[in-house]
């Protein structure tokens, strides 16, 4: 803790902050709200009925009105810190509203009927941080069998992503033919290619091969990516030729020298594409909407899309939903954010 408090309160030189510093944290504080701030307004938001998603002015926090049981009501009433006409502030709850005025019962003494107007209640609320949310979003969601179809296909299409791309950044780095640099130009120059231009040629060879409503066809096609061809070449690169020049002189065949050699040195690099490809599978939701229709093969994304009823979206369902959806990749990342750097940083030099 004293070392995150160093670290936070550190400044340029030892005589105190200087403009400078503070124009920095002022900069730094500014970029953490605008980019941490739409995730801190999801999660509380997931935590708060849909009475209070749709209220007006919103707030940051989830509040929840409090109700009080009523003799001879069977439904919990909700209270209100009523203001009457001689001013005195009292407790009421409510029992219907019509129009612009509500009918008010004392919970000690419910005989008597109160018409309020409604400019003269104040809801009285407490803070709430109760999981129904998450638990209905669960039942309603099927969440587990489309955490299952995301967790299989963000596992298996990153295998594959680390093992095509592996072998064309071997090839590409560590053999001599002609034709070598345009080929790796020409890959590269994919990344200039929107993807709506071939989701349809790549719809239809899916098709054609029988991949239509399969996970393989959502697990296949993505498998060889420009960045990661390019990020591990250049990494491979670094490795010197001789150690692979002595690994053949002592009898080592090519795919030994690739599975023995070269794949444990880059392993920083494909630890970094390791952690884009489970973001990238995990949060895909365009080319599975495009594959997929068929309700037990969705993937987490997807199935939060049809989440939602023809005429009515349970927002606050949706909301919880998506959380525990963003929750896996999240930790995930938090914990490998360290070998991100340490990859980048190593890639390119030595």
């Amino acid at each position: 803790m004293r070392t995150v408090y160093n670290f936070l309160t550190q400044t340029r030189n030892h005589y105190g902050l200087t403009r400078s510093d503070i124009a920095t944290y002022i900069y730094l504080s500014l970029g953490t709200l605008v980019m941490a701030g739409p995730l801190v307004w999801l999660v509380l938001s997931s935590f708060k009925p849909q009475s209070q998603l749709v209220r007006f002015p919103p707030t940051l926090l989830p509040y929840q009105q409090q109700t009080v049981t009523v003799a001879g009501y069977e439904e919990p009433l909700e209270l209100f810190n009523v203001t009457m006409d001689d001013g005195t502030v009292h407790q009421l709850a409510q029992v219907s509203r019509v129009g612009l005025e509500a009918r008010m019962v004392d919970p000690a003494a419910p005989e008597t009927i109160y018409k309020v107007k409604l400019d003269q209640r104040q809801p009285i609320e407490s803070l709430n941080f109760g999981f129904d949310n998450y638990t209905r979003g669960v039942e309603a969601f099927d969440f587990w069998k489309y955490f299952r179809n995301t967790l299989g296909v963000t596992v298996f299409a990153t295998i594959l992503t680390l093992l095509v791309n592996s072998m064309a950044a071997f090839g590409l780095s560590k053999y001599q033919f002609k034709g070598r640099n345009l080929i790796f130009i020409i890959i590269i120059s994919t990344l200039m290619i929107p993807l709506s231009v071939i989701l349809i040629p790549v719809f239809l060879v899916i098709s054609e091969v029988g991949w239509s409503n399969n996970l393989l066809g959502v697990i296949v096609p993505a498998a060889a990516t420009p960045t990661g061809v390019f990020l591990l070449r250049q990494y491979m690169l670094t490795i010197p030729d001789e150690l692979l020049d002595s690994a053949r002189i002592d009898g080592a065949s090519e795919w030994r020298i690739y599975w023995q050699i070269v794949l444990p040195l880059a392993g920083p690099a494909l630890a970094v594409l390791a952690i884009f490809s489970v973001m990238w599978r995990w949060n895909d939701f365009l080319w599975p909407l495009i594959v997929l229709s068929r309700n037990d093969l969705f993937t987490l994304q997807v199935g939060l899309n049809s989440f939602q009823g023809e005429f009515n979206t349970q927002w606050d369902l949706v909301l919880a939903m998506t959380v525990l959806t963003l929750l896996p990749v999240t930790i995930a990342f938090a914990f490998l954010q360290r070998y991100i750097t340490t990859g980048i940083a190593t890639t390119g030099m030595k």
